[in-house]
């Protein structure tokens, strides 16, 4: 993939483009296209003034800033929110604050990554029974720590 056709909306203008913050960056940091506080343990869906098109066979992962969940307790609570390559609506953001005080958002606060990745639609084919592995049927921690 080289090219994720993206329109900026209405509400989108004066907001930069998405971007990645350096060279070796995964994820293309989207901001906000607007205002509001999030108070302890509120979710909000956070527009962000942009659309893209995807090519068929990639999605676009939403996931969250290091920086916000790490100094302010603030993540995505769906992560990664996938994006696929046939919606064309407005890209928006659920955000939750997990920390103890309100945590402001700002019109052109950075608020997720997006991160594009390659999906794969297998055929899935039903059978009597799974081949058998050295794991089994262990589940949540049975691999031992």
């Amino acid at each position: 993939m080289s090219r994720v056709l993206i329109t900026r909306l209405p509400h989108g203008e004066g907001l930069p483009l998405p971007a990645r913050q350096t060279p070796g960056a995964a994820g293309y940091d989207l901001s906000s296209a607007e205002a509001a506080e999030l108070a302890p343990f509120e979710r909000r869906l956070f527009a962000t003034g942009f659309a893209i098109a995807l090519p068929e066979g990639w999605e676009c992962q939403l996931r969250p800033r290091s920086g916000l969940a790490l100094r302010h307790g603030v993540t995505l609570p769906n992560t990664p929110a996938t994006i696929d390559s046939d919606y064309r609506g407005e890209l928006k953001v659920a955000l939750v604050n997990l920390g103890a005080e309100p945590f402001l958002v700002e019109r052109g606060t950075r608020i997720a990554q997006m991160v594009f990745a390659r999906v794969e639609a297998p055929a899935l084919v039903c059978v009597e029974a799974l081949p058998p592995s050295t794991r089994g049927t262990g589940g949540f921690g049975s691999t031992g720590r």
